[in-house]
């Protein structure tokens, strides 16, 4: 099969649509989060995308016999559980632009990640970066600190899994793209179903809908980032992504009239600052979500 030309331009308006998917998933998330348990809304996203994504498994499911290192794959989506779980609980609690930038320093968490279990040298100027890039998230989250005391530590759980997940993927690097996501969609399902069925709160029929929009969002900004990935350079991409948090922002103050407190503009330009400095350094460390 031939390659797909390469242009940065393509690639980009691809990941301008993964990061518009997802933030209408998490602004969907935020706006029923509340009313849910996260294990049921986790539950109904990955169900949702299992649905999806079936027509594409059947075809190659000899891909899933005989699967090796499948302790691995199974760390893998606890990780991803938690994260997912932890993530969907705090964005009903926080601001959406706190969250993001928050989020923004799972590059820095996973340096930090490889440099402890995988033994990754890092240099003084990543460390600087990280540095920095704490610093911002304590200017940034200091004044709001005391709005959402129950969702900035499950964010902060949230983005140490999520930062673990991609560790952990790394021993499954020659894994075929199918395997990966049928094992995180399955698995996914399977783990938050028994969760979800004893806290189960029942749906209405105007938010069926919108609960099962979150994973068709969700799914298909995988898929948007996946082709992103195949049309241009990850270092366009990596600068590109930062338009998230602006995006993101702005959604916070027009949909949920979340108006960031002062201290948030610079303390976020140093977590971009830093995130910046370690994702577009030659050696990094790479990271495939």
């Amino acid at each position: 099969m031939t390659a797909p030309r390469r242009s940065n331009l393509s690639g980009g308006a691809w990941l301008i649509a993964d990061m518009l998917l997802n933030i209408w998933a998490l602004s969907l998330v935020k706006l029923l989060g509340l009313g849910y348990p996260p294990a049921q809304v986790v539950f109904l996203r990955a169900l949702t995308g299992l649905v999806l994504i079936a027509p594409w498994i059947w075809p190659d499911r000899h891909r899933l016999i005989g699967v090796p290192d499948v302790p691995t794959h199974l760390l893998r989506v606890l990780l991803s559980v938690a994260a997912l779980t932890a993530s969907f609980h705090a964005v009903a609690r926080v601001p959406f632009a706190l969250f993001t930038a928050v989020n923004f320093t799972r590059p820095l968490i996973i340096m930090l990640l490889a440099a402890l279990l995988l033994g990754e040298k890092i240099g003084p100027r990543r460390w600087a970066a990280a540095a920095l890039a704490m610093l911002g998230v304590v200017i940034a989250v200091g004044p709001a600190a005391a709005d959402t005391p129950d969702g900035l530590p499950t964010l902060c759980l949230a983005v140490l899994c999520g930062a673990s997940s991609i560790i952990v993927l790394r021993r499954l690097r020659d894994t075929h793209p199918l395997v990966l996501m049928t094992f995180y969609t399955v698995g996914l399902t399977v783990l938050t179903a028994p969760f979800a069925l004893v806290a189960w709160v029942p749906v209405p029929r105007a938010e069926i809908l919108p609960l099962l929009c979150i994973g068709l969002f969700a799914q298909s900004a995988q898929l948007c980032f996946l082709r992103a990935h195949r049309l241009a350079d990850a270092g366009f991409l990596a600068v590109l992504g930062y338009l998230s948090l602006v995006v993101s922002t702005a959604t916070g103050v027009l949909v949920f009239h979340e108006v960031p407190r002062p201290a948030f503009y610079p303390g976020a330009a140093l977590v971009v600052l830093g995130a910046a400095w370690v994702t577009l350094r030659p050696g990094r460390p790479t990271a495939r979500a």
